[in-house]
């Protein structure tokens, strides 16, 4: 007969992950305005500096429009930009005693990061649509078929884990909100800028190169510029942009839970 504690394991863990999850995402339902706030700066990127870039043809893409080039980079930025400030929700939730309510259920601390970390990714989701339509509304020549669209949200849901998880770590080690808002602006344009959002990496000096590949974020705009766009390429391959996505959000999701289970202290 089949040990089934690790199943049963597994299902209360998956349980409890989608209940915080449901818990965080019912915040977005409640301020529906805070999705026409986000659509604001992808917008300025398609429709100002991309538009410009695109007539001008300074940056080197290949047959790609520019346009089409820096759309998946758009879509990066904007996950980017949501889940890297994640964790001051963290910092709230500690000084009004929330955390502390959470770390007294019978929750694994992993569960309740991930749970977090999907909800990130919801709210990465919505802004993938914002992008989409924006996207088709310009002309970029967007890949509509159901297997590339599932995958962009496998990438998108992956991605905002990555950065959520990571924002939550720093909201672990800080005290206030304050230096969590200094740390996160110092930290969102370097990775932004160090990828290949807006450029390929085959124009950077070597050293900013090495940078960029170690970036999650580039795995992430490679992926989802493979994915989404009418002739876009992966340039590190589809299934090592998600295998890396996958690891480090694991690793991240690991150190979060062991720093969130400190919160209380």
């Amino acid at each position: 007969m089949y040990d089934l504690h690790p199943v049963i394991a597994a299902q209360r863990f998956i349980s409890k992950t989608l209940v915080i999850a449901e818990l965080e995402g019912r915040k977005l339902f409640h301020d529906p305005t805070e999705l026409i706030t986000r659509a604001v700066q992808p917008a300025l990127w398609l429709l100002i500096f991309g538009e410009v870039l695109n007539q001008i043809h300074a940056i080197p893409t290949g047959d790609l429009p520019y346009i089409d080039f820096l759309t998946p980079g758009v879509l990066a930025q904007s996950i980017l930009f949501i889940s890297i400030f994640y964790g001051i929700a963290i910092v709230w939730e500690r000084d009004l005693g929330i955390v502390q309510k959470f770390l007294t259920s019978p929750t694994p601390r992993t569960a309740l990061v991930t749970g977090k970390a999907l909800s990130a990714g919801i709210r990465g989701l919505a802004q993938a649509a914002i992008v989409y339509v924006l996207a088709l509304i310009i002309g970029v020549d967007i890949v509509l078929n159901p297997i590339s669209i599932g995958i962009v949200i496998l990438v998108v849901l992956l991605g905002a884990a990555v950065f959520a998880t990571f924002s939550l770590i720093i909201a672990c080690l800080v005290r206030t909100r304050e230096r969590f808002m200094g740390i996160g602006q110092i930290l969102t344009m370097p990775l932004f800028f160090a990828s290949n959002a807006i450029y390929p990496i085959s124009i950077m000096p070597d050293w900013l190169k090495v940078v960029a590949y170690l970036n999650p974020l580039s795995y992430m705009v490679d992926a989802l510029r493979g994915t989404m766009i009418v002739g876009g390429t992966c340039a590190f391959g589809l299934g090592l942009d998600v295998l890396i996505l996958i690891l480090v959000s694991a690793g991240m999701i690991l150190i979060g839970g062991r720093l969130y289970g400190r919160l209380g202290r």
